[in-house]
């Protein structure tokens, strides 16, 4: 390993970098900002609001997601990176303060648009300039550094633009902000970023994947908080869990492995290529969805718990209904995508299971919001027995000496 020569005194990350205890520790921000979402989202539920809540969830992957690369190249837990991580996790706290006033600012104190445009502001420079120093000697790096940086500028720019307005123009610039910075990421020639571990970096978003369902998970505790323990509870809390499991074996059983195998074989000089796109893009559905499963979760429980303004008859109606669906749709297409991206193959069990999900969202909308859950929980279990029992020689042959299970 070798200790870069600038003022900065950091190691470069070896081969096999596991993640750090300090990356970790970063990441319970992510947990905080994604809670503040969901409740957000729960508390406007409107088809505006939920627009709203996926641009912060953008947001805040596109926070996460530059640290996630320069950890993979220098070691998070020596030297000054430290405490210059620690700043960068200071302003992303911040911004998860703010999520409740990201649009509307409440009566005194500090303008929250205004806030939480200044902090991405300094989470992204402070990333841009670590990864300036960095480069240091590395032409090739710095030319990509220089060709991202319009893009990163115009974005948190845009950020502070919005927090001037209001309503659906408010939410337009925050869109632009996000195409802008996303956009001008992808134009990027991604062969000119500098890319170290494959196993630490497919290891750091299985991390955010966990991080993503503890959220959903959460969100069934949220849900019933006021609420007197009941069999409905009880019953509608092991069916979000059971949920939330059959995503977790979706990704952990087969996903992170292939994953991860296909990155390290990628040729050197297209490595990173790979992983921007398979990583950097295709896990945002999965964490997106994840978050839109917790809404519809925290609906569900709410519905079969609180006795006095609902009837066990009742369905889940609307946006809850389909964030509960959608979200598992969402996830199991970010799958596909990182499937094809990585080896070439298309996810035929998820996608099928996908369509099935499409369905019965629009057959189920009489159902009791019980009986949709158990419809959801249903369907993933008929998956997982499918790619358990049909995929049992590819999964073996892949946990042991790699390769592309389904």
């Amino acid at each position: 390993m070798a200790t870069f020569r600038h003022p900065l005194r950091v190691t470069e990350a070896a081969r096999d970098q596991p993640v750090t205890t300090l990356e970790l520790f970063f990441d319970l921000v992510f947990v905080f900002a994604l809670t503040q979402i969901t409740a957000l989202m729960a508390h406007d539920l409107t088809w505006h609001g939920v627009v709203r809540g996926l641009l912060l969830v953008g947001l805040l992957w596109w926070s996460w997601i530059g640290y996630a690369w320069l950890c993979n190249i220098v070691k998070a837990d020596v030297g000054t990176f430290r405490g210059v991580l620690l700043l960068a996790m200071a302003a992303m706290f911040v911004i998860a303060l703010a999520i409740p006033e990201a649009f509307h600012d409440l009566p005194g104190g500090l303008p929250g648009p205004v806030v939480i445009a200044c902090a991405y502001f300094a989470f992204r420079a402070l990333h841009l300039v670590l990864f300036w120093l960095i480069a240091d000697g590395d032409r090739t790096l710095r030319r990509t550094l220089a060709r991202f940086t319009p893009s990163m500028l115009g974005g948190t720019a845009l950020l502070l633009v919005a927090s001037q307005f209001h309503g659906w123009t408010q939410t337009a610039l925050w869109a632009g902000a996000l195409a802008a910075d996303y956009g001008g990421t992808y134009l990027i020639d991604a062969r000119g970023w500098r890319f170290r571990s494959a196993s630490h970096f497919a290891e750091r978003h299985g991390l955010i994947v966990i991080i993503a369902l503890g959220e959903s998970i959460v969100a069934i505790g949220v849900g019933v908080t006021d609420l007197p323990i009941s069999w409905p509870i009880l019953v509608a809390s092991l069916l979000g869990l059971a949920v939330s499991a059959a995503l977790w074996w979706i990704y952990f059983d087969a996903t992170v492995h292939y994953g991860e195998h296909a990155l390290a074989a990628e040729p050197e000089e297209t490595r990173s290529v790979m992983a921007r796109d398979a990583y950097t893009f295709w896990h945002f559905p999965m964490v997106t969805g994840v978050v839109l499963l917790a809404l519809g979760l925290k609906k569900v429980l709410e519905s079969v718990g609180d006795a006095e303004h609902h009837d066990l008859a009742d369905p889940l109606k609307g946006i809850g209904l389909y964030a509960l669906y959608f979200g598992v749709v969402v996830y199991l297409l970010g799958h596909v995508g990182f499937k094809w991206r990585t080896v070439h193959i298309v996810g035929t069990t998820r996608l099928a299971a996908a369509l099935a999900l499409v369905v019965a969202a629009l057959l189920v909308g009489k159902v009791p919001a019980l009986g949709q859950l158990g419809v959801l929980t249903a369907v993933l279990a008929v998956l997982v027995v499918v790619e358990s029992v049909y995929y049992a020689r590819d999964r073996e042959q892949l946990h042991h000496a790699g390769g592309a299970a389904s």
